[in-house]
């Protein structure tokens, strides 16, 4: 198995550093409802665990929801995005926490990602965290200011290294309202403290003073806890690379003296018509929106493995079409699995898991898939691999509805064209369409 390294930039083989791969996902804050864009990550990441799977690994993957401070700025300034969810919504930061991460759940159960085996919620890590700063500080990493406790990452000379930052470029273009007490541009706050005055529902003591963790301590934090050090994949967006996985990176060597992660998967954004997903734009779609115009979650999953993780896609209604054609078409060469077996090469599925292997590349699997006879046996693991439901929306008719398909050949061969209509359309009102061959009628899912 290949897998592209963000760390070395460049595609190698990968082989665990034990007995089960360990693997650690950035998952969503939990503020507000999800749009078809925020599932794009986890489709791949789906996809990768699926993946090792049917290589024969044994897999623990963590998941995190963040639910305490994630600052708008995705930095060390601006509100906390639960506070700020909570202030608009009239609702506390953990009544908005518990019913975004159940909307986020449900949908994820949705789309078929297989369940991460912890799911870790950032609030109930708290104590580590503060563990985490202790040995940050003990180690010299750290310094105090008005507003936090913040990374020195002039203590830490490969700071720059994962994300290739400029640092000297960064220091040029400060903002004017960069802070006298920072020593560093570059620092980050992996402790906050509340302001006076400042209403932050969220607080936790932590050096006598009320506060709350940095955004980016959580991952270092939780992957220490549930998976200890090194890791073999962390995966996330490419986003995450300058700023909250360079941190990750820092924190974790200062407070445990370890690396991270041995391997670092990262996707592009998806667009729509060609524009960021915006709510300005009016064209963040939720799964919701795409079922009632039509769209299973599906059809959606479906139009992500049809491309590349690395790659930019754009998002329409045009290519979700396609995408739902394409999956109705597979459903179909199963449902004919049922009726006439196909014989199958023995090599097809490999050459399947062959191209997933190759850095994810599903696209090329998809392709392959279009294009090779494959028996029922193979339908099951391409389901086992791409999680589509292929099989489970295709099941084998009933006895009775065999019958009916013969009376209505009987019918046909007869020219009682009337009862052969009406044969039709009761299997049409059961969700059943048939197509005319020479070998008979031939049965599929409307």
């Amino acid at each position: 198995m290949k897998l592209y390294n963000t760390l070395t930039r460049k595609v190698e083989n990968f082989k665990p550093a034990g007995d089960t791969v360990k693997i650690y996902t950035c998952g969503p804050t939990v503020y507000n409802f999800p749009h078809i864009g925020n599932y794009a990550a986890y489709a791949y990441w789906d996809l990768l665990v699926r993946c090792l799977k049917l290589n024969g690994y044994n897999v623990k993957r963590v998941l995190n929801l963040t639910d305490v401070g994630h600052l708008t700025s995705d930095a060390d300034d601006g509100e906390d995005k639960l506070e700020k969810g909570a202030r608009l919504e009239g609702k506390t930061p953990f009544e908005i926490a518990d019913f975004y991460a159940k909307v986020y759940l449900d949908n994820y159960k949705k789309m078929e990602f297989l369940p991460a085996d912890v799911i870790a919620r950032a609030t109930d890590y708290i104590p580590e965290d503060m563990e985490a700063v202790d040995l940050m500080t003990k180690n010299g990493y750290t310094y105090e200011t008005r507003d936090g406790v913040y990374f020195d990452t002039a203590k830490f000379p490969e700071y720059a290294d994962f994300a290739r930052l400029d640092l000297e470029g960064l220091k040029a273009g400060a903002r004017v309202g960069f802070s006298s007490e920072k020593r560093n541009v570059s620092d980050f706050a992996v402790w906050k403290f509340i302001q006076p005055g400042e209403n932050h529902a969220m607080r936790w003591d932590y050096l006598g003073r009320p506060g709350y963790p940095g955004w980016h301590l959580e991952c270092a934090t939780i992957i220490h806890k549930e998976l200890g050090e090194s890791i073999d994949i962390h995966t996330g967006g490419i986003d995450h690379i300058p700023i909250h996985h360079t941190n990750e990176i820092a924190e974790t060597y200062a407070a445990y003296g370890t690396k991270l992660s041995r391997f670092w998967l990262h996707c592009d954004f998806i667009t729509i018509d060609g524009q960021k997903i915006s709510k300005s734009l009016g064209n963040t779609y939720t799964l919701e929106d795409l079922e009632s115009r039509g769209f299973s979650p599906m059809d959606y999953k479906m139009w992500l493995l049809s491309g590349h993780y690395q790659g930019t896609r754009n998002f329409t209604f045009e290519s979700l079409e396609a995408a739902k054609n394409r999956r109705a078409n597979w459903r179909e060469r199963i449902a004919l699995c049922y009726q006439k077996p196909v014989e199958s090469d023995e090599g097809n599925f490999a050459k399947v898991l062959e191209a997933v292997n190759n850095n994810l590349n599903s696209a090329e699997a998809c392709a392959i898939i279009d294009n090779c006879a494959l028996s029922l046996d193979d339908w099951r693991k391409i389901d086992e691999l791409f999680g589509l439901r292929l099989i489970s929306d295709t099941p084998d008719v009933s006895d009775e509805v065999y019958n009916l398909i013969h009376e209505r050949d009987v019918a046909r061969a007869s020219k009682d064209f009337a009862m052969s209509d009406k044969i039709r359309d009761e299997l049409l009102k059961q969700g059943i369409a048939l197509s005319d061959t020479p070998d008979g009628a031939m049965w599929y899912y409307n």
